[in-house]
């Protein structure tokens, strides 16, 4: 997450008053998160709509998975692959449903490590179903990572109130002591 933008400057009157007429805060932006944008700051622009849409689409969208993984099941059925690979498939899209919602889950508190996502993909991939009952069961409560990316952002406001208070104005136009 940025701290500032590239064009902000420090928060004195005129860079105040130039963001009120602008209507751009200076400090940190929020970071937007999917479907949402940066709606999750204010619950504003049909917040609740976007939720409800992401907890029936992502529900939606588990069911659809489960209908294809029945007609994969079918088809190991009629190739007659025997009950021990029946079985063996089935746990294994249970057990990679099962961690792939735990880390879904645990990264709308917290960020993994990328070099362990990248690690767990094709389990993730496997898995997908899980992920998108965490999506669903997340968009019950909040916008999924909101509660991340709210943590961060106010921890950025606050660095960057700290920042700019012990300011004294613009450096240039400071009187030098002789």
């Amino acid at each position: 997450m940025s701290e500032e933008s590239p064009t902000a400057k420090p928060a004195d009157a005129e860079t105040t008053a130039a963001a009120a007429v602008g209507g751009t805060p200076a400090g940190p932006r929020p970071e937007p998160i999917r479907f949402f944008g940066t709606t999750w700051v204010d619950h504003t622009g049909r917040y609740g709509l976007r939720r409800a849409g992401v907890a029936v689409g992502s529900l939606a969208a588990a069911a659809a998975g489960c209908l294809v993984l029945r007609f994969a099941y079918q088809g190991l059925a009629i190739a007659d692959v025997g009950a021990f690979v029946n079985v063996l498939v089935v746990i294994m899209f249970a057990i990679c449903s099962a961690i792939a919602f735990r880390r879904t889950w645990d990264g709308f508190g917290k960020r993994h490590d990328p070099q362990s996502v990248a690690s767990m993909r094709s389990l993730m991939t496997i898995g997908f179903i899980g992920s998108l009952l965490a999506y669903f069961f997340r968009a019950l409560k909040e916008a999924p990572g909101e509660q991340l990316h709210r943590e961060e952002y106010e921890k950025a406001r606050v660095r960057y109130e700290k920042r700019t208070a012990r300011r004294a104005g613009h450096p240039s136009k400071r009187k030098r002591r002789k």
